[in-house]
């Protein structure tokens, strides 16, 4: 976009009125916006201007609504034009007018006659609060203090190289919210450091992110980040996998192997969802967080390992200690750097900037046309309460990518479960995924469906519709992480 906030790209405007000489009047804006903007381009006829925002970049479009005939044929232009900044402006001017262009997709409406500089003031408002996401803070801010010290074989080349590390790492947590800049902040102060990181926040707010950030921005980066879900694997296994074991250790041990632990040596290890960990192996954690050391299953010799830690977790910490599912001690000695990533629903600034992201994502990958979101879709897509937070809003954004096609994503593309606004508030599935199903007849006893088998239907669908996230699926049938594995242990009992 603009130069604003650090990238160099010339702002460009566009300015639509039938009028020459108030469209010119209007254009003289530039000289008052606090960014560098190319030469406005200028239009005294709807057509040429429609052309030009379907084929070409606009970063402010102002538009003059009696040019156009009017609010309701606003819309045409925001589909053309979806991350552009829309101010409408016209000589009758009124709450409801001015209501209603904003409906239509207009950000900020004027009254004719304006100033310049109640202009210049809008329109610099509107692109700080839509585009920070795309103006990464400069290099110098976010990089270590200190200079970074790896391996040479893996040192990072240039100074260039470590502020693509920076952007891009960060560029994968999208927010342009208060709350978001904060998160991103804490993770440029914490990178740097080798104290252990403590995520919070609930299912799909994107906590692995937030740790992939860290690692990224860190002295570690050039080491793997390791990943472990203690939710999805079952508590007799959990400790073989965070810390390996010999051959013969158990039944099945056919060779050595070496756990997350010994594999994150260098680099981070992330624990995702920590509050599923057995207590006993919380103490064998609370040791080698102690002392860096431990012992593979079946071993005498203890190992030693530098692993940065990171853990997350989507439930409350004290109230897990309190219920005494959650050592104390561990929590005080794995709660140094504390981060909380706040649900969609309290950061509401970030939700269309993230469908837009989807959008563009799904768009270019299942080759459809889409440039942007009607009004009313829209409307919608930031009223709802994404109770799934960012994983369910990409869910959708993708489903209705592929499920339709046109120039605008629009009401009646939503899923039922989106657009019925009575639907329970902390719904996160439609476990039918509205599938027409055909009412069956009455059949006889024999021929209906085992309880088994409706059990491992509907458990299936969950995991499905959460792309095999075990975490989420049962936080949807209200079920705890391990009856899904058990269940799904006798399902492969049975088919042997």
């Amino acid at each position: 976009m603009g130069s604003i906030e650090g990238n160099h790209l010339p702002v460009i405007v566009r300015v639509l009125d039938a009028s020459a000489s108030e469209a010119a009047r209007t254009s003289a804006v530039c000289a008052k916006i606090s960014a560098s903007c190319a030469d406005p381009i200028l239009y005294t006829d709807s057509a040429s201007c429609l052309q030009d925002l379907a084929d070409k970049s606009t970063d402010v479009l102002i538009i003059d609504l009696e040019t156009i005939g009017g609010d309701e044929a606003l819309e045409a232009y925001a589909v053309r034009c979806p991350k552009a900044v829309i101010i409408a402006v016209s000589a009758k001017g009124s709450v409801s007018r001015a209501v209603s262009a904003m409906r239509s997709g207009a950000h900020d409406f004027l009254t004719k006659p304006f100033s310049l500089d109640a202009l210049a003031t809008k329109i610099m408002f509107q692109l700080k609060q839509r585009r920070p996401v795309l103006a990464p803070a400069p290099v110098e801010a976010a990089l270590p203090k200190e200079p970074i010290r790896v391996p040479e074989r893996q040192a990072l080349k240039s100074r260039s190289e470590i502020s693509i590390v920076v952007q891009t790492s960060l560029d994968r947590l999208i927010g342009v919210s208060l709350q978001m800049r904060d998160v991103h902040d804490q993770i440029r102060r914490m990178a740097p450091s080798q104290a252990p990181v403590f995520i919070t926040g609930e299912s799909g707010t994107g906590k692995e992110l937030c740790a992939n950030a860290i690692h990224d921005l860190s002295d570690r980066h050039p080491n793997r980040f390791v990943t472990l879900n203690c939710a999805a694997i079952p508590r007799d296994l959990i400790e073989s996998e965070i810390f390996g074991y010999m051959r013969g250790a158990f039944t099945g041990a056919s060779e050595n192997r070496a756990g997350a632990a010994e594999q994150a040596d260098g680099g981070t290890l992330f624990l995702d969802e920590i509050g599923e960990m057995d207590l006993l192996l919380q103490s064998k954690l609370l040791r080698f967080l102690q002392t860096g050391s431990f012992q593979r299953l079946g071993d005498t010799q203890s190992r030693k390992v530098d692993a940065r830690i990171i853990c997350a977790t989507n439930r409350n910490p004290v109230a897990e200690i309190t219920a005494g599912r959650f050592r104390e001690d561990l929590y005080y000695r794995l709660h140094v750097l504390p981060v909380h990533l706040p649900p969609l629903r309290e950061r509401r600034d970030d939700i269309l900037p993230l469908a837009e992201t989807f959008l563009d994502r799904y768009s270019s990958e299942e080759r459809r046309n889409f440039k942007g979101f009607d009004a009313d879709a829209e409307t919608r897509i930031l009223s709802y309460g994404w109770p799934g937070n960012v994983r369910q809003l990409e869910n959708t954004i993708r489903q209705m990518v592929v499920m339709n096609d046109g120039a605008a994503v629009t009401y009646d593309m939503l899923p039922m479960v989106i657009r019925d606004q009575s639907s329970r508030p902390n719904a996160i599935i439609d476990l039918s995924r509205e599938r027409s199903r055909v009412s069956v007849p009455s059949r006889p006893f024999g021929s209906i469906e085992p309880l088994w088998a409706q059990e491992r239907r509907i458990i299936e669908d969950a995991l499905d519709a959460f792309d095999g996230n075990i975490a989420m699926a049962a936080a949807a049938l209200e079920i705890s992480p391990s009856t899904i594995y058990r269940k799904r242990q006798s399902w492969t009992a049975r088919s042997l």
